[in-house]
């Protein structure tokens, strides 16, 4: 099968083959359906620029159908001699169609093709991820709103602090999920434009309607600039692996937390045994593997990050093959963080708290501020009552906790945590 830049006096050398290619040829299975996409809007622009006739577009847009038919029943492979799945493609339109194939590539470089198979792999990507992040965020809303003065500790330092509540404690990771939300809607944004046109960065001297192919694949808008569209091929996967390590960053002190939450020693929760492992050697064990791959995936997440940024940083502006290796660090993360949030919220729709020993784990000391306040509300300047409290701690009483937590879990005063200023994202 010959390559998109081969000619008959060219042979390249089986090993230098072998290590250009890499896996890129087993990655772009993901990103063949997406490049027939692509193609098929790139062939109406030819149309439209009198390159191509509408009866060859409706062959070579038969023909394609029949790549997407072959793809999903499995039986469309990529090879390493292919190099990627625009080769595959193509060799697969000339043998159908002859001459007529060869004219699908007409006013598009491999570059471009690249760059809009990969926009649109990861426009879908992150709206699943849009959806799965959405589905965490009403977890945490439901368990913010059946435990909402729940008694719970609260820490600094890894210390005993001040009272808080269950709801208080999941507020704040619904609050934090929907702010991830706002990050991935830039990412989202960032991504949505269509680089289609640019060939190697320096467009064509043909009359391509790129406003045409941008509405075909349902891009927000055009990537204007010919060049900056070549060069933000490495930033903009940079850019949307960021807003997933923030993502994570968010699961991963779940996770930590979660960990200790669950153990014997703190039971403020419960973890299910369906969503835990055992020990091969001890009987008893049953482990949160869950959340340690989940915090570990953290650390995974922001290596591809900077794998990106390594790779990307200081290249000379047009295309430059060392791209090529940014294509499976994105791939990874994004599916890393999606199927990361499918767990989190199937596992925290299922968490029980230990109403007995939550209630009982707020020692009178968590209420040192509470008691506090209570004196100054009295008369007494604070550096006084804080002196005298600190001085009486075995005597601070407190009444019912739930009714100490309704006055201390809000900003700005007693209250409940009004939930209902909570607004629920809206999937991309």
């Amino acid at each position: 099968m010959a390559k998109l830049w081969q000619t008959k006096s060219t042979k390249l050398h089986p090993l230098v083959e072998k290590y250009t290619v890499g896996n890129d040829y087993i990655l772009d299975v993901r990103l063949l359906p997406f490049d027939l996409e692509a193609s098929r809007a790139h062939a109406q622009a030819l149309v439209k620029a009198k390159v191509l006739k509408p009866m060859e577009f409706q062959k070579l847009s038969k023909a394609l159908n029949e790549i997407l038919k072959l793809y999903k029943q499995g039986k469309f492979p990529i090879k390493q001699s292919d190099e990627d799945c625009h080769t595959a493609i193509e060799n697969y339109l000339v043998e159908k169609l002859g001459d007529l194939g060869k004219k699908i590539h007409t006013g598009r470089s491999r570059n471009d093709q690249v760059l809009v198979a990969t926009r649109l792999y990861t426009r879908k990507k992150i709206k699943q991820i849009s959806a799965e992040l959405i589905k965490t965020q009403k977890v945490f809303l439901g368990l913010a709103k059946k435990y909402e003065f729940l008694p719970m500790p609260g820490y600094t330092h890894t210390r005993r602090a001040m009272p808080s509540s269950v709801g208080h404690w999941a507020a704040a990771y619904l609050e934090e999920l929907i702010n991830d939300h706002k990050l991935l809607e830039t990412a989202y944004w960032l991504n949505d434009q269509n680089p289609l046109g640019a060939a190697a960065g320096f467009g064509v001297n043909l009359p391509l309607d790129r406003n045409l192919t941008t509405k075909l694949m349902g891009f927000k808008r055009l990537q204007t600039n010919s060049l900056y569209a070549v060069n933000s091929r490495g930033s903009t996967e940079s850019y949307i692996l960021s807003v997933l390590t923030k993502v994570m960053m968010t699961l991963g002190r779940l996770s930590t937390e979660m960990i200790w939450f669950t153990t014997p020693e703190f039971n403020y929760f419960f973890l299910p045994w369906e969503f835990t492992t055992g020990s091969s050697i001890m009987p008893q064990k049953r482990n949160p593997d869950i959340f340690e791959i989940m915090r570990s995936n953290v650390n995974v997440i922001v290596a591809l990050q900077t794998q990106v940024k390594d790779i990307s940083k200081s290249l000379i502006s047009g295309y430059n093959r060392d791209t090529q290796l940014t294509k499976e660090p994105l791939i990874k993360g994004l599916g890393i963080t999606r199927r990361s949030l499918e767990v989190c919220a199937l596992v925290m729709s299922k968490i029980k708290p230990n109403r007995e020993v939550l209630m009982k784990s707020l020692a009178p000391e968590f209420f040192a501020v509470h008691e506090a306040n209570r004196l100054v509300k009295e008369g007494m300047p604070f550096r006084d009552a804080y002196q005298h409290v600190k001085e009486n701690l075995h005597k601070i009483k407190v009444g019912s906790p739930v009714k100490a937590i309704k006055e201390v879990v809000s900003i700005g005063g007693p209250g409940n945590l009004q939930l209902n200023k909570y607004k629920i994202d809206k999937p991309l």
